[in-house]
This record gives structure tokens, sequence and C-alpha cells, in this order.
């Protein structure tokens, strides 16, 4: 099918779930969206096992997306640096050792605890996976996805300074996450790796991305300062996100991270200094669009893969399974982590269970897992990793403004 058709198809069922949602379920967008095309996807499959042949066009229509490329390759440049155009980089900096410890430290931990985990656990429910395998989920369910985050944390009413650790965290943990997945994706082949293999890769990946995109945002704020004209700047924030996402792609570096830093770096030294006050309204309200606009086909897309997954009990009990062990390796690489910052800073009650169930999971894990080679390990950890997704965009995301309240009526007890 012609990108155009593909395209069409999915702005009409966003828009159709869109009105659905705001009509009937009234719940914040992205996961009414996910919701409704999830229970789409859910009929058409009843339909499919009673003769109706529309399931079969359904799963021919979806196979033909290729959602790792479509998110990882094109829409998460976009949606990242709208988030990162908005997130204040004093504040940012005032916590850059929590927020970089949970990207780095936090990701590695939870990948190690979920791969011993999952090893253990998925073979006593009958679905023993080599422990390679075992880590690789680890490492693409570990990072907290930034979409997921901030357009959950939209409708959530979270004090500033925790709202900027879990933001700032899952803007940077993606990378390390694919960092660390690479690691071990290439491990299953040669079945070895050296120390400095690791850090050449995380070099290239991680503070490469980073330096490109100081290079690139600055350049692009120096042309946004010699002009005053919104629609020459817009133009030119969004050449410096797909070039900055394309030359990534050519230098082996991570386009990711590039994007972000260039988005802080717009963001804040570009709106104050580069812009008029039209242009900063004008730059605000498209960048807000098209990341609503990204935003609502991303979780359609979502909810439709489940359209092409495989089915077997033993993948879904290892879903299950893998719902609370995810929780459980978050919330022991959030804990470490707080109680050794804990002597240096002080922690509002209860951040650690914020952190842990404001941690949502996303697109990125679901994409990253269907990078995978085929292979019966590759069907059951896209399946599993689908499980997870769903539920921390359904019931975590729907429920972190309670466990906010808890915590304020908490505080308010103390």
């Amino acid at each position: 099918m012609a990108v155009i058709h593909t395209l069409t198809i999915l702005i009409c069922l966003a828009a159709l779930f869109s009105y659905v949602n705001h009509r009937l379920l009234k719940l914040p967008m992205t996961i009414g969206l996910m919701a409704v095309a999830l229970a789409f996807s859910l009929i058409l499959l009843v339909l499919g096992k009673l003769g109706f042949g529309i399931e079969a066009e359904a799963q021919r229509f979806m196979m033909g997306i290729d959602f790792n490329e479509a998110l990882m390759h094109g829409m998460l440049g976009f949606l990242l640096f709208a988030g990162a155009l908005h997130v204040k980089l004093d504040e940012l900096l005032d916590l850059k050792w929590v927020v970089g410890t949970l990207a780095v430290v936090g990701t590695i931990l939870s990948t190690v605890v979920t791969g011993l985990l999952g090893y253990v656990l998925f073979a006593w429910v009958g679905l023993p996976l080599p422990f390679l395998y075992c880590l690789l989920f680890g490492a693409l369910i570990s990072p907290t996805d930034p979409i997921a985050v901030m357009g959950v944390l939209r409708q959530a009413r979270l004090p500033k300074a925790l709202e900027m650790k879990i933001v700032g965290e899952s803007l940077f943990n993606d990378g390390v996450g694919v960092v660390l997945f690479l690691v071990v994706l290439n491990l299953v082949p040669k079945e070895m790796v050296h120390v400095t293999d690791v850090l050449v890769l995380f070099a290239e990946e991680a503070l490469g991305g980073a330096a490109l995109g100081v290079a690139l945002g600055y350049l692009a704020y120096r042309m946004l300062r010699s002009v005053d004209n919104y629609q020459v700047e817009i133009l030119i924030t969004l050449a410096l996100v797909m070039g900055s996402f394309g030359l990534a792609d050519l230098l082996h570096t991570s386009g990711p991270i590039a994007v972000v830093v260039a988005g802080l770096l717009i963001g804040n030294h570009g709106r104050k200094w580069a812009m008029s006050e039209t242009t900063r309204e004008h730059l605000d309200n498209f960048w807000e669009l098209l990341d609503e606009l990204l935003n609502a086909v991303l979780f359609v897309l979502i909810g439709l893969e489940v359209l092409v997954l495989s089915f077997k009990q033993p993948y879904l009990l290892a879903g299950l399974v893998a719902i609370p062990m995810v929780l459980v390796a978050r919330w022991l690489s959030v804990v470490l982590q707080i109680k050794l910052f804990s002597f240096v800073r002080e922690f509002t009650a209860r951040t650690v269970t914020i952190l842990t169930w404001g941690g949502l999971r996303g697109g990125i894990s679901v994409a990253l897992a269907l990078s995978l080679p085929p292979s019966p390990s590759r069907d059951a950890l896209v399946t599993i990793t689908y499980a997870v997704v769903v539920f921390s965009i359904l019931v975590q995301g729907l429920t972190i403004n309670r466990v906010l309240g808890a915590r304020q009526e908490h505080s308010q007890a103390v």
C-alpha cells in the first residue's frame, strides 16, 4: 500500500477514535486513543473468529507498516524535540545528578534485575527463554518512554521537581536503553563482547549524539538570531530535527539524544535570545499541534499492533508475570538511588512510589522488540512487551493522579 494511503487510513482512524473517546470515554487523549484502538482491534479479531474476513485485511494492513522504522526513524525525533522545547534547562541542570543517575545507572540496574527475574519466572510459566533474550527484554523494557510519560503527565498534577525528574530521566534513558539493547543483541551470535566495545559504543551513541545536538542546535540558534520571520524560523526547527536524526544515523550516534539536546538549547537559549514574541507564539502552536497529531497516530498504531501478535498461552502467561516483574525491577533501581541521594538531597514523601508508577513504557519498547531478528524467542518477547506496555499506559497512566492524591494526603497527615 502507498505511504499516502497508509497515512490516510491512520489519520482517519485517529480522528474517529479521538471523537469516540471525547464523546464517550472522556479519557486523556493518548490513553483514550490507545484504548479505543485496542478495543477496535479486539472486535476485529472476534469478527475474524466468527467467519468475517475483515480481520485478515486489517492484519495485512498492519504487517505492511514497519513500526520500528515509523517510530524510531520517523516520528520519534519530532516528538522528542516537541517535548524538549518546553523543559526548563536551569531546572534540569539543578537535578542533573539525580536525572543522570536514574537514566544511566537506573536503566542498567533495571535491565539486569529484569533479565535475571525473567530467566526464572518465564521458565516457571512454561516459557523457558535463553538468558540473553531475557536480558534483551530487560534492555528494551527498562527505559521509560518519553512520549508516553509526557503525554500522560500533561494531565497529572505532579510537583514541579518530581515532574522534572520523571521527564528528564525519560528524555535521556531511551538512548541508554538502546545502547544496552545493541550490546546484548551483539552478544547473541558472538557469545562474547569486550568491555572496550561497550565503552566505544556508548561513547559513539550517547556522547556523540549529545555533541552533535549541541553543534547543530547552536548552528540553528545562530540562524534564528539572524532573522525575524516566524515561517522561516519554524522551517529551521523542522530542518534541525530531520537533519539531526539523519546525520546521527550516518555517523552512528544517537539520534534521540541529539534531538533532545538540540531541543533543550532552542527551547531555552533560542526562545529567550533568538525569537520575537510572535515567533515564540507561532512556534509553540506549530510544535504543539504536530506533537498532538503524531501522538494520536502513534497511540493508534500501538492499539492496532495487537492484530499481529501471537496469542499462545505461554506468551500470555509470561506477559502477565512480566507486569509485576518489571515494576519490581523499576522499584529496586529507583529505591537504591533515592536512598543514596537522600544523604545530600531532600525528597518529597513517596517519591519512590511516584517515580516507579510514573515510569511508563510505550512505543519505543514495542519498536525495539519488533526489531529483533525472526525467531520463536522474538515472537514471545513482542507479545510480553506489548502486555507490559498496555498495562503501563492504560493502568499506570490512568491511576497516576490517584497515586499522587494518596501521596498528598499522606503529606498533609504528616
